[in-house]
């Protein structure tokens, strides 16, 4: 991989650490030392997670009006302050809601810049720097979540004082180094026959788009099961907290170690990103069913394999596709709505899943979810008739 990826891997990772240090214990936070109820914290989280969404799409555009460097700047800074803020009105609940606020639009600036800029300092590199965004943020998730929990058994102020000094290096190393990890940039054009012809392209690839990101929410409703039903339903059958726990720490683990296996059997066997997704689509499919007809620990392990190799296969594509399909000059607003769409799924899914799990049980819940995911299929299929002039290729074989 060129440098500039590597520095964008290193920069997310350190992002994604810094981040993970706190979202898996903030209902832990707000219910233990803050008094807060499960209702109220889960709140908390969702307006959160709306002003990630409202930071993705923001983030996105000024990418495309400012640059990659100064967006990611106003983010880290943004993030930076919310957690020092954090540290010093520890027990305070009105400052950790509007902190948690800051965190999320923060955060949410920064991400698609950095997928934007991974697109375009390696633009011949097809998936792989998608690929490459994709595992380190996972490997990020994986020392935040381990770190948090370790700083919070010693005191809980620590978690957000290691999140604002984790933001502090980001800040430093993209002070450094992104300045120059602009990518490249299409002219303007003045006439008025072009700025029409590109209105009409504009459209077309916007439709494309949110076609494809259709069948990406159904994919996200899907997944974010796993953190919310289907937590509290092993819970209710009698697997220990440790052992769901488990099944994470194996997610994180495939995802960084496996990639060479994914990798051979993309490039032998899988040969355009719509076919890569198919393929994701159907082991998604498949997680779903085993899930269906288990209710023992080993039935989950062997469902939670299934559903990360399908991730390995869908994640990646989608940023890649958006890459592909965005204008000269719309590459951030792109990934700004990848992200968005995903973050909405994560919002989605747990109403979703509760309400279909109390009113008809967790097992229709999981054949529904299995065909939910025929949406998709058709949504990769048909997302790009508009834009029969651009190929779907790899660009990496």
């Amino acid at each position: 991989m060129p440098k500039a990826i590597w520095i964008l891997v290193i920069g997310m990772s350190i992002n994604i650490t810094g981040a993970s240090f706190i979202w898996p214990l903030n209902t832990i936070y707000m219910s233990r030392e803050l008094g807060q109820s499960l209702t109220v914290a889960g709140s908390v989280l969702t307006i959160n997670a709306l002003a990630g969404v409202i930071g993705n799409l923001i983030g996105g555009k000024l990418f495309d009006k400012i640059g990659g460097f100064r967006t990611i700047i106003s983010g880290v800074l943004i993030a930076m302050t919310s957690a020092f803020t954090l540290a010093a009105t520890y027990g305070s609940f009105t400052a950790y809601v509007l902190c948690l606020i800051g965190l999320g639009f923060g955060a949410g600036m920064m991400i698609p810049c950095m997928y934007a800029l991974a697109g375009s300092v390696w633009p011949e590199g097809g998936r792989r720097p998608f690929n490459a965004m994709y595992v380190s943020q996972n490997v990020g998730i994986a020392l935040g979540s381990a770190v948090g929990g370790l700083l919070a058994s010693v005191r809980f102020d620590l978690v957000f004082i290691g999140n604002g000094l984790l933001y502090s290096s980001f800040l430093i190393l993209a002070l450094v180094y992104f300045r120059h990890l602009q990518g490249q940039r299409g002219q303007q054009r003045s006439s008025s026959v072009f700025e029409n012809a590109e209105i009409l392209e504009h459209k077309r690839r916007f439709k494309a788009l949110a076609l494809l990101c259709s069948g990406f929410l159904i994919c996200w409703i899907a997944y974010a099961q796993w953190a919310s039903t289907i937590a509290a339903y092993t819970q209710d059958i009698g697997i220990p907290l440790p052992y769901y726990s488990l099944l994470w720490t194996i997610n994180g683990a495939m995802i960084v170690f496996c990639q060479p296996l994914i990798k051979f059997f993309i490039n032998r066997f899988v040969h355009s990103l719509k076919a890569q997704i198919y393929t994701g689509l159907f082991i998604f499919m498949g997680a779903f069913i085993v899930l269906s007809q288990t209710e023992v620990y080993a039935g989950f392990v062997a469902a939670m394999v299934i559903l990360t190799i399908g991730e390995m296969f869908v994640w990646p594509a989608v940023p890649t596709i958006a890459h592909k399909l965005a204008p000269e000059g719309k590459e951030g607003f792109y990934q700004g709505i990848v992200n968005s769409i995903a973050t909405g799924g994560r919002l989605i899914g747990p109403l979703f899943g509760g309400l279909m799990a109390d009113l008809f049980g967790m097992q229709m819940l999981f054949y529904t979810i299995a065909l939910l995911f025929i949406i998709p299929v058709v949504m990769t299929k048909i997302f790009d008739r508009g834009v029969p002039h651009l190929r779907f290729a790899r660009g990496d074989a």
